[in-house]
């Protein structure tokens, strides 16, 4: 119930992306100088008594401007009075200065935790918490699953004290803060997230001790805690109005500045900032002490055109956010969650942000049509609320199962699902139209058996993977229809087998064929996919060649096997009999050598994840029999290998790159020396045949019943 949730919200913000509709408007930017002091920017705000329209003033489903009581310049307007303005004289019109206060955010909680680090260390949800469970496990920080804002009266003197110590007296307000949660459901057992102990650990006290991404999240945990307990930020905010006349009307630009007076907890912590001290120098915009008549001379009038964004895509910290606030979910979920949609493929990422696949809009349709109550934001926080009951002992949990599943006054789920098998028509559900035709004729997406596609009229078009939702504009569908009524292009014959070679575009993106599908569905021919880089505009005739010559035989290891470089599902690899390796970001499938497959081969297997990356190479180390060491970095940290020993870099080596080649030998040495590592323990007989151990003191368990077979979510791999 969680997850559809999450993919409605997810969806729902993609079809707010595809209903967009752009509006260009134009106003003008201009630099000001007074008589003493520096220049300051401006920005036209209103023109003859009218405010200048921004993007907020447009609707984002029509792109028409919302309101009569606003200004729209186009560009024929903007660039004639920037013209105008430049030959008359601006004086100050109005000044205002305010005083702000700027407090302090609570101490993280799980939520807020995942959000700061997906903003400031641009770590996904699963990231985050993985190095905290870490931390928490070694003893660094409290317990990391909990909705508490408030700290224990311990972590109240032990971040006062260190306040103190850090920033002086001035910088600690006379009582501890506390805070109140604003979360839905929130659950309090434990207290915030915060370094562990009476006293706290700076951060430079782990260096050597965790992992990189352990001590960046640890130096997050102690600076939100030690700003919580810092007093506010004061400041002052200032506006400043210049105005010229021309053609009878009065053109009004503003400028903005904001003063520090007291930095407060903004010298430990701010929000979406890795560096305090840099943040807070960038939140300082000082403005030139003028008064309203005095006269100042435009450097800089020009006018700029703009256009109106669609909605952003949510982020896994924005889509945390929104699971918190509505009160669906619990901390110890929310990483699960994502993960989960991204596995089934209802959901992938491009740069940070989450888009859904034509597979989770089709679920979200059925849903919405046929149950929607069950994805409903309120039906799942109303959920949340009774559950709580429940645990509290305020409610009974059968009565409240019986009418969930049989219903009262209301479709149970029984009802529900034993009646959908005759409602439901699958056609319709995963059938997806877009909001525009094309010739008069609805263009559709359906979600088939092989994947997303195309329909216009009885013409079909399969979909690439990685294309978005909101990409599917008027003109890319022409395009891709154009290029299905174009079909494949022949390159030519092959020079052995005389077969012609085509470039076509699929489903994974261009490709390369070798002759014509024959009878049967055994005589297919061969194709390859382009390797990145390669588009079928550049692709050359000896370039489809190479492809098509796939696998290549590099020759034979010392054993006579052959060695082979192909390409895979999951990029190039090389392969020994059974045993492959994927190529790294420096080799080519295509020109790779067999002493460089030997190689990759000799490293430990990635099992299915990329090579690991080179950090360092020592060449022909004496001390070895002229064998290269390579630094490398592996999915558990930096490592050292010979080709056949692996010897991981000690967490106590600051900096791996600064690694001697006497001290890489030295590790490798040390391995060779400790011999193979202890063998896993097997697991014992009863376990795998279900008869029972010989009795002991204890009763032995009684055997498990199997498990039930459960459907896979989501598209079937192919």
């Amino acid at each position: 119930r969680v997850q559809s949730v999450a993919i409605r919200i997810i969806v729902e913000r993609e079809l707010e992306r595809m209903r967009f509709r752009s509006a260009r408007y134009w106003d003008l930017a201009g630099e000001f100088r007074p008589a003493e002091g520096a220049a300051f920017p401006a920005r036209l705000a209103s023109l003859g008594g009218r405010r200048v329209a921004g993007g907020k003033d447009f609707d984002p489903a029509t792109g028409e401007l919302v309101g009569e009581a606003v200004e729209r310049l186009d560009e024929a307007a903007a660039r004639e009075l920037a013209e105008k303005l430049r030959r008359t004289e601006f004086c100050v019109k109005e000044t205002e200065e305010k005083p702000f206060t700027q407090s302090p955010a609570a101490p993280f909680t799980t939520s807020t935790l995942q959000q700061e680090g997906g903003r400031k260390l641009r770590f996904v949800a699963r990231r985050t918490m993985r190095a905290a469970q870490r931390l928490y496990e070694l003893g660094y920080i409290t317990y990391m699953r909990t909705d508490s804002v408030s700290l224990s009266p311990e972590a109240l003197r032990a971040a006062r004290s260190e306040v103190e110590a850090l920033y002086g007296r001035e910088y600690l307000p006379d009582t501890p803060r506390t805070y109140k949660n604003k979360v839905k459901n929130a659950q309090e057992a434990h207290e915030a997230i915060r370094p562990s102990g009476a006293t706290f650990l700076r951060p430079e006290a782990l260096e050597g001790k965790v992992s990189a991404d352990e001590l960046r999240l640890y130096e997050l945990i102690w600076k939100r805690t030690m700003a919580s307990q810092m007093k506010p930020a004061r400041g002052r905010r200032r506006n400043l109005r210049v105005a010229a006349t021309a053609n009878g009307r009065e053109a009004v630009f503003q400028a903005a500045g904001r003063t520090i007076d007291f930095p407060g907890f903004l010298r430990a912590y701010v929000e979406g900032s890795d560096d305090p001290e840099a943040a807070l120098a960038d939140q300082e915009v000082v403005l030139p002490p003028v008064a309203a008549g005095d006269g100042v001379t435009a450097t800089r009038l020009e006018a700029e055109g703009h256009a109106t964004q669609p909605p952003p895509r949510h982020t896994e910290a924005s889509l945390v956010k929104m699971l918190e606030e509505s009160g669906i979910g619990r901390p110890s979920t929310y990483a699960s969650i994502i993960d989960t949609i991204e596995k089934r493929e209802y959901t992938f990422k491009k740069q940070a942000t989450l888009v859904p696949t034509f597979t989770a809009f089709a679920v979200v349709q059925l849903m919405k049509q046929h149950l929607p109550a069950l994805i409903d934001l309120n039906f799942t926080a109303r959920m949340e609320d009774r559950l709580d009951g429940i645990a509290r002992g305020e409610e009974d949990a059968l009565p409240y199962l019986e009418e969930f599943y049989h219903g009262n006054g209301n479709v149970g789920l029984r009802r529900a699902v034993t009646e959908l098998g005759e409602q439901i028509d699958a056609r319709a559900v995963s059938s997806i139209p877009l909001a525009f035709t094309l010739e008069d004729q609805p263009v559709v997406v359906r979600v088939g058996r092989y994947g997303p596609f195309l329909r216009v009229g009885e013409i079909r078009v399969p979909l690439p993977d990685e294309i978005c939702p909101d990409e599917l504009t008027p003109a890319r569908v022409q395009a891709l229809l154009d290029q299905a009524a174009v079909g494949p292009h022949c390159m030519g014959k092959h020079p052995e087998s005389g077969l012609p070679v085509y470039v076509k575009s699929g489903r994974y993106g261009p490709y390369v064929q070798l002759g014509d599908p024959g009878p049967g569905a055994d005589n297919k021919p061969k194709m390859v996919s382009l390797l990145p880089g390669m588009t079928p505009e550049t692709l050359t005739f000896m370039e489809a060649l190479d492809l098509l010559a796939l696998p290549r035989t590099l020759g034979h290891d010392p054993d006579g096997v052959d060695v082979v470089a192909h390409l895979g599902r999951y990029g190039p690899y090389v392969k020994r009999g059974s045993d492959t390796r994927s190529l790294g970001p420096e080799d080519s499938v295509l020109t790779i050598e067999l002493e460089r497959a030997l190689e990759l081969l000799r490293q430990e297997k990635t099992r299915g994840r990329a090579a690991p990356a080179t950090l360092k190479v020592f060449p022909k180390v004496a001390a070895l029999e002229d064998q290269d060491i390579r630094l490398l970095r592996g999915r558990y940290g930096p490592y050292v290998t010979d080709g056949e020993v692996n010897a991981t870099v000690p967490r106590t080596v600051a900096d791996p790159l600064a690694l001697t080649e006497a001290e890489a030998v030295a590790l490798i040495l040390a391995k060779r020396a400790a011999g193979p590592g202890r063998p896993r323990r097997p697991k014992a007989t009863a376990q795998k045949t279900g008869t029972p151990r010989k009795k002991t003191a204890r009763k032995a368990a009684p055997a498990r019943k199997p498990a039930r077979k459960t459907r896979t979510r989501g598209p079937a791999p192919e």
